[in-house]
């Protein structure tokens, strides 16, 4: 495990050059409103898992627990279902039709691809969802089983997105991508608006404020969701620590070098965790934010989900990262919060 304290906290990136423009929404309540127009809208229990914190000799742990959101699995149903929602509710007319005729379009390691199949069934849109071919065929077949147009392109998900854009600009498809870059910000903020939900549900469930919230991150969309909701909640007093696989270590090594980089490395079993750039957006956002970066190895994220199902929340080690993170730098005192972002692969 490798800590790094965030030496921009508080100041943000030293430049925005070659950033894309703008910031994250921080409109909780909207994205909580709309959401619960949504007629399958639930919200995910928090669950206390003393017996674990004994063990870690902390004072409390709680769970956010995302693995049945809206019966999708994880937490990514808060994403590009709510950007669909929204473009719906912009459309008008009736829901179910909103969006007919359009196809959506983006690269997904998994979850992604399975909110924007979701939400394209609900509003009659079409999606082609783009996997890399390390991504286990399970995903692949849940999504087909979805109505979702599956295609393989490349190696990790940086070439998956590529082959996503180049088709989807040939064919004139919309593109709805979860990750942001210079230029392209309305779908991956509309996304991350989305994921503050679970935030905001956290907030009136926690029985008093943490101390520390641990974030796992891939892009960066799901860490934004709990770390802006922590922050609007909690404000300062709580510290907020994002966790990311050594294997891709997008937002640590892009805070070392102050400004967005690539971080290539190999697979890693953390595969919803497996991107290799940040998203701009959500990056600017951290940077200034953010008060530890983690980097957990292959093995602490295995043990880290073998812990959680044996306290009766089985889950992936992408699920498990931020927990992951927690295992490493325990405190005595500390009152913790994690998300379990997604249930086990099938």
């Amino acid at each position: 495990m490798r800590v790094l304290d965030n030496p921009l906290r508080g100041k943000g990136l030293p430049s925005d050059e070659g950033m894309a423009e703008g910031e994250i929404s921080l409109d909780m309540a909207g994205a909580r409103a709309l959401y619960a127009r949504c007629p399958v809208a639930m919200e995910t229990p928090l669950v206390s898992l003393d017996a674990v914190a004994s063990e870690l000799g902390i004072a409390a742990l709680h769970a956010k627990d995302e693995r049945q959101r809206m019966g999708l699995g994880s937490f990514k149903a808060l994403g590009a279902a709510y950007a669909l929602a929204k473009e719906a509710v912009a459309a008008g007319g009736e829901p179910e039709t909103a969006l007919a005729g359009r196809t959506y379009v983006s690269a997904s390691a998994g979850n992604h691809g399975i909110s924007l199949a979701a939400g394209a069934k609900l509003f009659g849109a079409r999606a082609v969802v783009y996997l890399s071919n390390t991504v286990p065929e399970s995903f692949a077949e849940r999504l087909r089983g979805m109505g979702a147009d599956v295609r393989r392109a490349g190696e990790d998900y940086a070439e998956s997105l590529t082959a996503a854009m180049a088709d989807g600009a040939a064919q004139g498809w919309h593109l709805l991508s979860d990750t942001s870059w210079e230029g392209y910000t309305k779908a991956p903020r509309d996304i991350m608006e989305g994921y503050l939900t679970m935030g905001g549900e956290a907030g009136e469930q926690m029985p008093e404020p943490p101390t520390h919230v641990f974030l796992q991150a891939g892009v960066g969309g799901m860490a934004i969701g709990g770390a802006a909701s922590a922050r609007l909640i909690w404000g300062d007093a709580v510290k907020l620590v994002v966790v990311e696989p050594d294997a891709a270590p997008a937002l640590f090594a892009s805070i070392e070098a102050g400004k967005p980089v690539l971080a290539p490395g190999p697979v890693s079993c953390m595969g919803r965790l497996d991107c290799k750039e940040p998203s701009h957006l959500a990056l600017k956002y951290l940077a200034r934010e953010t008060d530890a970066f983690v980097l957990v190895s292959e093995d602490e994220g295995r043990a880290a989900a073998e812990r959680l199902g044996a306290a009766g929340m089985p889950t992936t080690p992408s699920g498990a990262g931020g927990f992951a993170g927690l295992v490493g730098m325990p405190e005595a005192g500390m009152r913790a919060m994690i998300y379990v972002s997604e249930g086990p692969d099938d």
